[in-house]
């Protein structure tokens, strides 16, 4: 995959012409793997892009307080004096112009067409529960089943919580367990059985089935938006401690 710096449009020379070169070849790219039903991390890349080209134009600068983990604090000082310099260049703002202008309209149709991709796939996937849930659903099990197909992906999850600059925000981790095969007589309840029995980790733990009529590429697609609706399922159910 063609990776695209977060300065991409100030390095070098900043020339319109090679510029537009420069992110139709990545957004070419990107479309590649769209087509390919390929979302993640391609669709985060460019809505990143897209949102700090965004800001620098806004003269917000750089999304260091969203993105810290992006731009190196190097990085952005070394920004905000070649920001400082381009605002005396009166031609060169011009040009940086007409590049944030295009670029910003390809970025953003490029993000429709991957929403739009995600919203239909989304609409094939159902998330429930499986038995019983416990009170406390901070943790658990993930079953991830493409429908037609034998084999059940079980990951178990956990709920974080991070702070940054005084705000406190919430993630989920999601790792591999192991697999199991589903036959017509096999029923999830009696999976969950099996997992919890096999792997005492967590003794009454929550358990989610996620379950795809799609074949759609698992590391790419299928497994970030299992993650996206199973902490909206959460969220919703005011279960997050």
């Amino acid at each position: 995959m063609i990776n695209l710096n977060p300065t991409w449009f100030i390095e070098g020379y900043v020339d319109f012409e090679l510029q537009k070169y420069r992110l139709l070849a990545y957004l070419q790219e990107i479309n590649k793997y769209f087509n390919q039903n390929k979302l993640y991390p391609q669709l985060s890349d460019v809505i990143f892009h897209y949102n700090n080209l965004l800001a620098f134009r806004n003269n917000k600068k750089f999304l260091q307080e969203q993105f810290p983990k992006r731009i190196s604090q190097i990085d952005l000082q070394r920004l905000e004096i070649i920001y400082e310099e381009m605002l005396q260049d009166n031609e060169l703002m011009q040009e940086l112009e007409l590049i944030t202008s295009f670029a910003l309209e390809e970025l953003k149709h490029t993000i429709d067409s991957g929403v739009q991709i995600y919203e239909f796939i989304e609409q094939q996937i159902a998330i429930e529960p499986v038995g019983i849930l416990p009170l406390y659903k901070n943790e658990g099990y993930v079953l991830l089943h493409y429908q037609g197909v034998t084999e059940v992906k079980v990951y178990v999850y956990h709920i974080t919580l991070f702070e940054h600059q005084a705000a406190r925000y919430k993630g989920i981790r999601m790792e591999y367990v192991d697999s199991w095969s589903k036959s017509r007589f096999t029923t999830y309840e009696s999976l969950k059985k099996e997992i919890i029995h096999t792997h005492r980790m967590l003794p009454n733990p929550a358990v989610y089935l996620v379950k795809s009529r799609m074949q759609v590429p698992f590391q790419e697609t299928l497994l970030p938006i299992a993650k996206r609706m199973l902490m909206r399922t959460l969220s919703e159910s005011d279960s997050i401690a």
